[in-house]
This record gives structure tokens, sequence and C-alpha cells, in this order.
């Protein structure tokens, strides 16, 4: 047979399906083939989507943990600026009477013509140098005079009438206060004024 019968027969059996013979036994064959295939595809398949599933959790757990390490940096380094801007609060605390005396003591010897000027200069110099080194620490004395009273940075002591300032106005300042930064660390010892009372109305009742 040549070459042109044999495909004359091939293209015959395509044709023509009576041509062939599929019996049931080679159906239930194929049938079970395909059972089969599909018996052997489903843990596959099962296993894929178990790996699927696996690789998700891991991307997400390492996002998580990421994200994490990321916010453990920053609060670190916060905590490591705020440990360097205020790492001198409690010296700075311990010095302050220290300038509360001195700025006594040039006060009191003002007016006083017996007073040693050498030892009032002297004293004027010291009180200078500290608030120099302050200066470069960042730490800043409160404004307080002819302020609105903040129970924030002020302490009330005492209240005054007064004509010349609104109610809750500071009218005299005892101790000064003292900023570190931004940080209060001590507030100052201040007089309030209130308004004088209406002698009008005294009068009326």
């Amino acid at each position: 047979m040549n070459k042109q019968e044999i495909n004359a027969d091939i293209e015959d059996d395509f044709t023509n399906p009576d041509n062939v013979d599929v019996t049931e036994e080679d159906v239930q064959n194929t049938a079970s083939e395909a059972v089969q295939q599909e018996d052997e595809t489903d843990p596959i398949l099962a296993a894929l989507e178990t790996a699927k599933q696996e690789a998700k959790d891991n991307y997400d757990r390492f996002l998580r943990q990421t994200a994490e390490f990321e916010n453990y940096k920053k609060r670190t380094a916060r905590e490591m600026s705020d440990f360097r801007k205020y790492a001198n609060e409690t010296i700075i605390r311990e010095l302050l009477p220290v300038v509360d005396n001195l700025e006594r003591a040039i006060e009191s010897s003002g007016g006083d013509e017996k007073s040693d000027s050498c030892v009032v200069e002297g004293v004027e110099m010291t009180l200078k140098a500290i608030l120099k080194v302050f200066d470069q620490f960042q730490v800043n004395q409160l404004e307080s005079m002819g302020k609105p009273f903040d129970p924030v940075f002020h302490q009330a002591v005492m209240r005054e009438e007064s004509e010349t300032y609104p109610e809750n106005t500071v009218i005299k300042e005892l101790q000064k206060g003292y900023l570190l930064h931004e940080r209060l660390i001590r507030p100052a010892m201040v007089v309030v004024s209130t308004a004088k009372p209406d002698e009008n109305k005294q009068t009326k009742k």
C-alpha cells in the first residue's frame, strides 16, 4: 500500500465514523481514565490553593512586621530626640533658685549707695553667664507681665484690685517661670488683677 492509499484510509476513518469500531469497553476505559486523571488532578489543585493561601498569609505577616518595625524605629528616634532635648532638665531646675537669688541681690542693691559696686557687678556678671548657658540649652523665661492669666503657665498667689489692667491680668511677677524648649519646667508665681467693685451699685444698695 502506498502513501496515498494510507492517507485515503485515514481520511475515510475521520469522515465516516461508521468505519471506526468503538466498543462499550473502550468507552468505559476512556471514562475510567478520565476519572483517574481527575482524581489525580484534585490533590494537585488543592495543594496549589493551599500554597497560594500560605504565600498570601506570609506576605501579610511580612507587611505587618515591616510596619511594626518602622513604627518602632520612629518611636525610638522620637524618644532619643526627647531624651537629648530634656536631659538637662533636672540640673536646670536646681539652678533656677540660684538665678532667683542673684536677681533679688541685684534688685535689693539697686538703690543702696553703700553697696559695693564691685560686688554688684560680679553678681550681675554671674547672672549673665548663667542666663547665657540657659540660652544655649533653649531655656527661656516666660513673659508674664501684662499678659492674661493662664493657669497652664501661671500660678496665682494672690489677687489685687487694679484700675490700670483688665480683670484676670498678671500685674506682678513674684517668681519668673521658665520653659525648656516648649516644655514648662516652672510656672510663674504671679499676682492677678481683679476689677474694683462698682461704687454706684454699692451706693444704690
